[in-house]
């Protein structure tokens, strides 16, 4: 009785000393050099160190969910993730819920991308369809999209959409530039793709739920504290090889 006593005190105080962990979701539309995911669970990118990172710092076990983009916004609003990364207000501007938004810790370069290297000005495209991600806002072709000029041929991941342009299936894409410099380095020079416009830049950080039961101030501290420290433009570095641009203000419509 004893024993088994004892091993129930045991249980019951180990449960009660392990901290709740630190929740994130991860779109399985997101490519290499933002994240890679195996076996159902993201391994290596960008967002992944930034993300361990942060759980690290706070000394909070990480979990986390990957998720269909269209899942992500429900998914926070029931309180099933506590932290999501790589937003900007832009595109989350009727998102329900209640969320604290961190500074701006990457700025994001849409490009738009050919099989032909000649530069394009986006005003001037034909009609036509071009390449995007399901559920993916474009802030810079919203016009083009709104008025038919253009329209969208949806894949489920950035990685799909670069190969259906290399398949034929469309003359454009428009990609994160990072993702597209990733993708080419597999493939031969003849085959790689070429950036011929800017479609936009945005300044991309993180939301946190607004809730008693998380450390919601301490975790944009420690996100503003490994921004300004040079962390996060080191981690941006390692898996592009190049020195990150100044994120701007938050955007906000």
């Amino acid at each position: 009785m004893r024993v088994v006593l004892g091993a129930l005190w045991m249980i019951t105080t180990a449960s009660l000393a392990a901290p709740a962990p630190l929740r994130f979701s991860i779109s399985d539309s997101w490519a290499m050099p933002m994240v890679q995911v195996e076996n159902g669970q993201p391994t290596q990118g960008i967002l992944y160190d930034v993300m361990a990172s942060l759980a690290t710092q706070l000394g909070l076990p990480a979990r986390f969910q990957v998720l269909a983009r269209a899942r992500i916004a429900t998914a926070l609003l029931h309180g099933d993730i506590d932290v999501r990364c790589y937003v900007t207000q832009a595109w989350l501007d009727d998102l329900p819920g209640d969320y604290a938004w961190s500074v701006p810790l990457m700025a994001q370069r849409s490009v738009l991308v050919s099989t032909d290297e000649q530069p394009v000005t986006l005003s001037d495209l034909p009609p036509q369809a071009i390449g995007t991600v399901l559920n993916y806002r474009y802030i810079g072709l919203a016009a083009l999209f709104a008025s038919g000029r253009l329209t969208r041929d949806d894949a489920r991941s950035e990685e799909q959409v670069l190969h259906k342009l290399l398949a034929g299936r469309f003359q454009y894409a428009v990609i994160n530039e990072w993702t597209v410099d990733r993708f080419n380095q597999s493939l031969p020079l003849g085959r790689r793709l070429h950036k011929v416009a800017v479609v936009d830049e945005l300044s991309l950080g993180c939301i946190v739920r607004n809730d008693p039961n998380l450390p919601v101030q301490q975790i944009l501290d420690t996100l503003q504290r490994m921004k300004m420290s040079g962390e996060i433009d080191k981690i941006i570095q390692l898996y592009t090889g190049q020195i990150p641009s100044v994120p701007h203000a938050p955007d906000k419509n």
